[in-house]
């Protein structure tokens, strides 16, 4: 499901924002949300994070395609060894695909930033 912004939407579970307060050694209690709350989606951002043999992959992947008809023989074959060693971390990120997140105003005036956006169904 993708979200876009101005569609309603309702929390799907109920979903604990902070821990325990305490205020002069009492305990108060701690924030949640209940399921079904409404609100509005203000801002959907797509990303993806990237590990470090992701970025790893990429570069040496495009200087392989760039210049590996023209390399050594033997730098080529370990450039496409160090590509091969990194293609695990490649395609588990390709399956992951975007993780996308959304800022939401609640109707009761809260806003819940950097939410995925699976916790929210369409009102």
């Amino acid at each position: 499901m993708t979200l876009r912004a101005g569609q309603r939407v309702v929390l799907a579970a109920d979903t604990r924002l902070t821990d325990a307060a305490e205020v002069a050694g009492v305990v108060v209690g701690f924030l949640s949300l209940a399921a079904g709350v409404g609100g509005t989606v203000e801002q959907v951002v797509g990303q993806q994070d990237e590990s470090d043999d992701v970025r790893e992959y990429e570069r040496l992947k495009s200087l392989l395609d760039a210049y590996g008809a023209g390399m050594p023989t033997g730098s080529r074959r370990q450039l496409e060894e160090k590509v091969a060693a990194l293609e695990p971390a490649w395609t588990a990120f390709q399956e992951r695909g975007p993780r996308v997140s959304v800022r939401v105003r609640f109707d009761n005036g809260f806003i819940l930033d950097g939410a995925h956006e699976d916790v929210f169904v369409p009102a």
